[in-house]
């Protein structure tokens, strides 16, 4: 039938459009609930904003295929004589008519449809099925696009693939914001990238660099691409600088005391003096900036270390609170350096799962708060990504209900949702000691938290995983590590 039938089923689409749009004005055939009309009305517009989101995802891999099999066709009726990149941009530029893209737009577009189609077939799935959205296709992309074949498959599988047997935990993937996913796939790849991230790290260093970019309304953007180890430590100091001038005759947020902080230290005025920069493994050199002694970061960030990476036997990554995989040999440098805002923690080498905080760092309330972040990683509302040193611990069943103080009964949002739970009707559920809560809505619709993609540690060849026993060795087999390595490097 062709184009017939491509008419016929747009016009049934816009006619689907019609009633669904008569609903939402409550002009419908009937009453969401006769009971309760303003209650059932609201339920009723959350269930069309559930089934939008599905036909959206569900267009978005139609229009991928659509692009991706136009380019095809386009190319082979253009014939050989035409030279490819001109061809390229000839599909690009008739595609991004079509949508009303930019060129810039319509390409990538076009390369991220090409991608989904042609080798993430899962991700292509997700789509048609409605359980992804187009932004979380583009993420995937992007995170595959510096793999192989296998390692792409190997990054579907793990989000998209519940029998895998390292399938992600938690929040599936297309209930999480499509920055969120960007985050916990940019963590996957970097533990699983065939290079080392000790030589990709090396590589980056090299680039490291501070960027202008003019923007609207007499500002413009002052941004610096640095290692991760400096540049959390500058944000948590930045942060706790600001912190600190706040009371009750400052008037200025916290995001304009950042930035009103940063721009006093560039300009000279600030408490950085002139010492040392940064080698090419993020170490200190000659000639550059550093922080004075009289100021140092008062936040505490955890160092997630697995202990054959600490001691040099392995390259995997170290973890860093706030940020993501690290070099070991930044992890290291950290710790035997004795960089006091930073406090590491070992994982169990049998599936990655925490097993201690160094006991020489913390009381036991700031272990437990501790242990709530790295439960956590960050508040466990949906799609927040407030990993703020400043989270509260808070009580899922109130201690005056009688909820105890415990792991399993607690907590760590961020101040805004925190605020949500107490003054709405949205309310956590229960978690564990290494699950955090859920979230029920005021509509009754529970959703779930992300959790932490904690991995086995990869142990070093020779090694069997047998070899120590983590719950019955006496004292500890990870602190014994640590004082052989700290006297080996004083």
């Amino acid at each position: 039938m062709g184009r017939a039938a491509v008419a016929k089923a747009y016009a049934d689409i816009r006619a689907a459009l019609a009633v669904l749009n008569a609903e939402v004005d409550g002009c419908g055939s009937e009453a969401f609930s006769v009971a309760d009309p303003l209650a059932g009305s609201a339920d009723g517009c959350l269930d069309v904003l559930a089934g939008a989101r599905v036909v959206e995802a569900g267009f978005a891999g139609l229009k991928a295929k659509a692009a991706v099999k136009y380019a095809e066709s386009a190319s082979v009726v253009a014939g050989p004589d035409v030279p490819v990149q001109a061809q390229e941009m000839a599909v690009a530029a008739e595609i991004g008519c079509v949508l009303a893209l930019g060129p810039r737009a319509a390409s990538s577009f076009l390369a991220a449809s090409h991608a989904v189609v042609t080798w993430l077939p899962r991700t292509l799935a997700g789509l048609q099925a409605g359980s992804l959205s187009w932004q979380h296709a583009v993420v995937m992309a992007d995170e595959a696009a510096c793999l192989d074949a296998a390692g792409a498959a190997a990054l579907e599988a793990h989000f998209l693939d519940p029998e895998a047997p390292d399938a992600a935990r938690g929040c599936p993937v297309g209930q999480l914001p499509a920055h969120r996913f960007r985050a916990k796939a940019r963590t996957w790849r970097e533990r699983h990238h065939a290079e080392s991230i000790e030589k990709r790290h090396v590589k980056g260093v090299v680039e490291r660099r501070v960027e202008f970019r003019p923007d609207q309304d007499g500002m413009a953007w002052l941004s610096a691409c640095l290692p991760a180890a400096q540049a959390l430590a500058g944000w948590n100091r930045l942060t706790a600088m600001s912190r600190s001038l706040q009371g009750p005759q400052e008037s200025r947020t916290m995001a304009q005391l950042r930035a009103d902080t940063f721009a006093e230290a560039i300009l000279g005025s600030g408490s950085l003096t002139q010492g040392s920069g940064t080698g090419a493994n993020g170490s200190p050199t000659n000639g550059a900036t550093k922080e004075s002694p009289s100021s140092p970061i008062s936040a505490q960030v955890l160092v997630t270390v697995p202990v054959f990476s600490l001691i040099g036997l392995t390259d995997e990554p170290a973890m860093l609170d706030g940020y993501g995989p690290i070099p070991p040999s930044m992890a290291r440098d950290l710790v035997a350096n004795g960089a006091t805002s930073f406090y590491r923690v070992f994982v169990d080498p049998r599936d990655g799962a925490p097993l201690e905080i160094g006991r020489k760092s913390y009381r036991v309330t700031g272990a437990m708060r501790a242990w709530l972040r790295m439960r956590d990683g960050k508040c466990p509302f949906p799609g927040c990504s407030n990993t703020s040193m400043d989270n509260d611990a808070d009580h899922l069943l109130a201690w005056a209900d009688g909820g105890p103080t415990g792991l399993s009964n607690l907590g760590q949002p961020c101040p805004k949702h925190h605020k949500l739970r107490h003054a709405t009707g949205w309310k956590p559920t229960p978690a564990t000691k290494n699950e955090p809560p859920g979230w029920v809505s005021p509509s009754g619709r529970h959703y779930q938290s992300e959790h932490q993609d904690w991995e086995p540690t990869r142990w070093p060849e020779g090694l069997s995983a047998g070899g120590i026993d983590v719950v019955h060795h006496r004292g500890s087999p990870w602190e014994d590590a640590l004082e052989r390595f700290l006297r080996a490097n004083a």
